[in-house]
């Protein structure tokens, strides 16, 4: 069985600030990262992972990531497949936010009102350098470690690596056969627009319980969509103050992957929007093609104030 690590922490250098599409594109270049039978492609057009390839149990290699063929089709892309989440990922409720006294609006990413950012200024204070190391660490391991530094304002900062993982291979159809295992016992709940409630709700008897293996698909049908929601992980720490956040395992292709990060929450999206999305490789992905294991804060902590701060200052 071919199993495969992932580490995220927050702290081939990639320095993030894409703004300006015309001048960017200018210096986006794609990367590979190669260890044995194993690699990686990354651009700096968003930090973006744009494949993970490594062997199945009978040691052919395929491609575990959703993504494209063109620098193009990243630049229009609305899915962030593979892409660096910021400065805020997730959802803002109402697409603002108040700091020092003033409120920000900001400039909204969904319908109805909300946030999930992108990297554009789109109404935060200040500046912000995010630099992101991807590096591979060991036999089918890699590691990906965020740094971000504001200028001039005090601002939020919660970064997410939004790759969409099928482990039988990235055109291979939906991942309701996935067996995954998330070291959470409860769920920041939402509203219907998928806006935390502020609560935070045990998992236990529900179809959020992955507290043991379970197929994606035995209890998707209990929800109105699929799965979008933040854990909040309660697995010890090792000495390097990372924990384990979640297993996912393919059966067919005998693919395991593990998750570690040093964050506290990590949102289970099962790829619940995707409608016909022209992939690499002539892949069209629809609903459930893949799945996303954001490590992050929890959604909404600039306005939820018993939630853990992101506000970063300046020092």
């Amino acid at each position: 069985m071919a199993r495969f690590h992932v580490l995220l922490c927050l702290s081939l250098a990639i320095f993030v600030a894409l703004v300006d599409v015309s001048t960017a594109r200018k210096t986006v270049g794609f990367y590979e990262l190669k260890r044995g039978d194993f690699s990686m492609k990354i651009t700096n057009w968003g930090a973006t992972i744009v494949s993970v390839i490594l062997p199945d149990s009978k040691g052919n290699l395929g491609d575990v990531a959703l993504g494209f063929d063109s620098l193009a089709s990243y630049v229009n892309d609305t899915t962030y497949f593979g892409a660096l989440v910021g400065r805020v990922a997730n959802r803002i409720a109402n697409a603002e936010f108040t700091l020092d006294g003033k409120t920000y609006k900001l400039v909204q990413m969904r319908t109805p009102p909300c946030s999930m950012s992108v990297f554009k200024t789109t109404g935060f204070p200040g500046y912000l350098d995010v630099y992101v190391t991807y590096q591979i660490t060991g036999d089918y391991e890699y590691k990906v470690t965020m740094r971000a530094i504001p200028h001039k304002k005090a601002t939020p900062v919660n970064l997410a690596q939004h790759t969409y993982w099928n482990l039988a291979g990235h055109s291979s159809g939906p991942i309701l056969s996935h067996s995954v295992q998330l070291f959470a016992s409860h769920v920041t709940p939402v509203d219907s627009i998928l806006i935390p409630t502020g609560g935070i709700a045990p998992v236990s008897g529900t179809p959020y319980d992955f507290n043991e293996p379970n197929t994606v698909g035995s209890r998707i049908s209990q929800l109105s969509n699929g799965y979008d929601i933040n854990y909040v992980l309660n697995s010890p720490r090792d000495a390097k103050g990372v924990r384990k956040a979640a297993v996912v395992k393919d059966d067919k292709s005998g693919r395991t992957m593990e998750l570690w990060t040093d964050q506290i929450g990590l949102q289970f999206y099962t790829g619940n929007m995707l409608r016909d999305v022209a992939g690499k490789g002539g892949a069209v992905y629809k609903a459930h093609a893949g799945l996303c294991l954001e490590t992050q804060g929890f959604p909404d902590a600039v306005n939820i104030e018993y939630f853990p701060s992101q506000f970063v200052v300046i020092s």
